[in-house]
């Protein structure tokens, strides 16, 4: 029997074993009503359309004239500094400063 077809006989049965193995799994844990909802990013006001069961007041029209319900986001992958590659260096109280200070007594 040639490789590929040995191959592809294994993944068969491998799937046969997982789809007999998921009546194993509870159920009921899952939410079943998932709808499409609009996600904003109020730092930068970037959206995204993207299901989920996130409860909302709030609505807003999406590109294709629709009204979905709106989610608002700190922050998103468009605006997080280890996606955007802008890592932004926060000094709070001078612990820099600080840091520098002790570290040029030592030299």
């Amino acid at each position: 029997m040639p490789l590929l077809l040995r191959f592809q006989k294994i993944i068969h049965q491998y799937g046969q074993i997982r789809a007999s193995n998921n009546s194993n799994m509870k159920q009921g844990i899952h939410p079943d009503k998932y709808r499409l909802v609009i996600f904003r990013d109020m730092s930068n006001g970037h959206e995204f359309l993207s299901r989920s069961t996130a409860a909302s007041k709030e609505t807003s029209k999406w590109e294709d004239g629709n009204e979905y319900p709106l989610i608002k986001l700190e922050i998103s992958n468009m605006s997080h500094p280890f996606y955007t590659g802008k890592n932004m260096l926060v000094d709070t109280a001078g612990r820099i400063d600080k840091f520098n200070k002790r570290y040029a007594k030592n030299k």
